[in-house]
């Protein structure tokens, strides 16, 4: 089954809490604290493969969750960091946060590597909390939760050439004739399911060419199967437009190549710009030579290539053009840097550290900062809630919940707790 778009939910390990441990031994008199610090939360890592084809290994999982950091224990040590998770994707996944669309990673060379979520740090114990003003703390951190996030996982082929017509033009054929595929050939439309990719070999070089489903009026909009792999013609390099000389379908040759180019402009008007060749094909047609010459009258002595796919006639005057123009074309990226998520993000975290609303009654302080604060403080002796005391009243939330009007005795909720304020 060939999958090429899936969402799903991906949780990045927990770090390990920190251990509260004193030492107690003889001879040893003012043992002091003696509790290590919690290893590091997996992350999540997807890793291009380009012996994978499809994402139909992802497409049962829900959720990917990655393993935590192991605790901290007394006599001082440390938790083991757990060993990142790496998922295997195609080479041309594309990997986008799914509640701001921003792309996280674009995986384009086999081996390529992105982290999609990152491991929380393991907690702190009391031996590394100490400090020469509190040289034996009574409290231990909690580990940083990992990172958790929904995100939406596509495929765009790699492909240096793409056959691009409407049904039944014969586009399967050729690839059948100039590379190593074997798709399935039939006379009925979208025969093709799927996109198939041939590898064609030349002395100069060997390149790629993908045969993409038949596109229709209204694919750009959802209509028939195109819509579906559109998308992966934003990756190739090449345009190869087949057109049926032969009009046995009762269609005009030079309409169905502006309806397919209207297509590709509603879908990206990127894909236009690319460089294209045309290839007629069914020259063997009682009225294919007639429909050439009116075909080339209106379009601007751009080249055609006349083939009969069928008996392979033709085809290797398009084989070398092909490998000349993969030769001459660079590489681009799909994706230009300032699109990518590690240069967007970290602006507009530093922004505001916590905003305050009133839910009723009730002062709601919401921040990522004060969030991830709360959930790596262990409640469990009076020194740990002090020091989140201070903590807040050092980020300003005290000043702005007495602008907000709080009076002793309201309440305050941080996450689903709720606290009673003081002064």
């Amino acid at each position: 089954m060939f999958v090429d778009e899936v969402v799903m939910n991906v949780e990045a390990g927990s770090g390990g809490n920190g251990c509260l441990a004193y030492r107690r031994e003889s001879y040893v008199p003012m043992g002091g604290p003696f509790g290590g610090s919690g290893g590091k939360g997996a992350d999540i890592i997807f890793k291009a493969d380009s012996g994978l084809k499809t994402l139909i290994d992802l497409r049962y999982q829900k959720k990917i969750k990655a393993n935590n950091g192991e605790n901290g224990l007394g006599k001082g040590m440390n938790g083991a960091h757990s060993e990142n998770l790496i998922v295997k994707v195609p080479v041309g996944t594309t990997v986008r946060d799914f509640d701001t669309d921003t792309i996280i990673a674009d995986l384009t060379h086999h081996g390529e590597e992105a982290t999609i979520a990152y491991g929380g740090r393991g907690g702190r114990g009391n031996v590394a909390l100490a400090t020469r003003s509190n040289p034996c703390p009574s409290f231990a951190e909690k580990g940083e939760p990992g990172e958790v996030r929904k995100i939406k996982v596509e495929l765009r082929m790699l492909a240096d050439v793409g056959l691009v017509g409407m049904p039944s033009v014969g586009k399967s054929t050729i690839l059948s004739m100039i590379s190593n595929a074997n798709p399935k050939i039939a006379s009925y439309h979208f025969t093709t399911l799927s996109p198939n990719l041939g590898v064609v070999k030349t002395k100069k070089n060997d390149f790629v060419v993908a045969d993409l489903p038949g596109l229709i009026e209204g694919a750009s909009e959802g209509v028939g199967l195109g819509h579906k792999f559109l998308k992966h013609i934003e990756r190739t390099k090449i345009l190869a437009h087949v057109i049926d000389m032969s009009a046995e379908e009762g269609r005009n040759p030079y309409e169905d190549y502006v309806s397919i180019r209207n297509e590709l402009e509603k879908f990206s008007p990127k894909l236009l710009l690319k460089p294209e060749i045309i290839i007629a094909n069914k020259m063997d047609g009682e009225k294919a030579k007639d429909n050439l010459e009116e075909f080339k009258k209106k379009i601007n002595n751009k080249s055609v290539f006349e083939v009969t796919a069928l008996i392979n006639e033709g085809l290797d005057e398009v084989i070398e053009k092909l490998s000349d123009m993969v030769s001459e074309i660079e590489d681009k990226p799909l994706y230009e840097d300032d699109v990518i998520e590690s240069h967007v993000l970290y602006k507009f975290k530093m922004e505001k550290p916590f905003t305050i609303s009133k839910d009723g009654d009730t002062f709601v302080v919401r921040g990522d900062q004060i969030e991830k604060l709360f959930r790596m403080t262990n409640f469990n002796t009076e020194e740990a809630y002090d020091r989140f005391s201070n903590k807040l009243r050092k980020m300003g939330v005290d000043d702005e919940l007495i602008k907000n009007g709080i009076k002793d005795g309201d309440t305050v909720r941080i996450l689903d707790f709720e606290f009673e304020w003081t002064r």
